[in-house]
């Protein structure tokens, strides 16, 4: 029975090699980027930055929005802050949330899309 998801023979195409590891990123790009793909494997934070794509909220209207404590949502916003994914700024004694930037409505828009086809 032949595998689909292997090839029949064992055979390097070195110029393909060499190509692809020319352009490889270092280890610690590798490290980031599994850690940002790794936050978006939580349905939590995923409703997060949902709700912040669509508007700057606070953590009592997130909480609101996806219904879960106000202290499991300012658990999951520390994360998606140390990945810097959301960005915060201080009105008074409230905390509004948004995201970092357009990079990261961009990646969650097409993920977004490609989940939904």
């Amino acid at each position: 029975m032949v595998e689909l998801d292997r090839c029949e023979i064992n055979c390097i195409h070195d110029e393909a090699v060499k190509a692809v590891r020319e352009a490889m990123f270092s280890e610690d790009i590798a490290i980031s980027l599994a850690e940002l793909f790794k936050a978006l494997g939580d349905p939590t934070r995923v409703k997060i930055l949902f709700s912040l794509m669509t508007r700057e909220l606070c953590v009592c209207d997130i909480a609101a929005v996806i219904g879960v404590s106000d202290s499991a949502v300012s658990h999951q916003l520390k994360i998606l802050r140390t990945l810097r994914l959301v960005k915060y700024r201080r009105e008074g004694k409230i905390l509004y949330y948004s995201l970092a930037d357009d990079h990261v409505e961009k990646l969650f828009a097409q993920g977004l899309e490609h989940a939904t086809e």
